[in-house]
């Protein structure tokens, strides 16, 4: 038997936030849409993912900082169009997704994804498809909406952030125009 401890792992992912006006904006507009299907996404837990890390080695995440810290930001605040409804079938969930990707937030993720590589988190990234998840466990054709999706996330900074029993908590944060 060995006496050493599994080492403590918190599981994580970059991410940008959404503002609290617009998490209601949206979460009024999903309640509109009268689905029976799926778990509703708590509106305090809407984000889009830009990398999803896993579980992570406590000891790492300072080395995870300094690393990000380094990353090169788009240098302008970004402003995703969320305005197509779909339905990710073997994920299970429905999903708020842009139409077109805005390329400064496609090379944010590239480098975010190069300044991961020496953690050797996964060995084979998977596209990257922003989205926001509105419900989970989603069996359903996409739902019909009265209005259309239009919405823009707007962020001025990315961060990382630990799942912890359903709830998010932003870990660190950096600006993508540097000051």
């Amino acid at each position: 038997m060995s006496d050493e401890t599994p080492e403590p792992v918190k599981r994580l992912f970059f991410a940008l936030n959404c503002p609290p006006e617009q998490r209601k904006a949206i979460a009024q507009w999903r309640s509109a849409l009268q689905s029976r299907n799926g778990r509703p996404v708590p509106a305090e837990n809407f984000h889009l993912t830009l990398l999803f890390l896993g579980a992570v080695g406590v000891a790492q995440i300072a080395e995870i900082c300094t690393a990000a810290a380094k990353v090169r930001v788009p240098g302008v605040a970004l402003r995703v169009a969320l305005d197509r409804l779909d339905v990710w079938r073997r994920a299970g969930v429905l999903v708020l997704a842009p139409e077109q990707a805005p390329p400064e937030l496609l090379r944010l993720v590239y480098a975010l994804e190069q300044a991961m590589l020496p953690f050797g988190f996964e060995e084979t990234p998977k596209e990257f498809r922003p989205h926001l998840t509105l419900m989970r466990d989603y069996r359903a054709p996409v739902p019909e909406s009265a209005t259309p999706p239009g919405f823009f996330l707007r962020a001025d900074r990315f961060a990382l952030f630990e799942s912890h029993k359903g709830r998010y908590r932003a870990l660190a944060e950096w600006p993508l125009v540097p000051a």
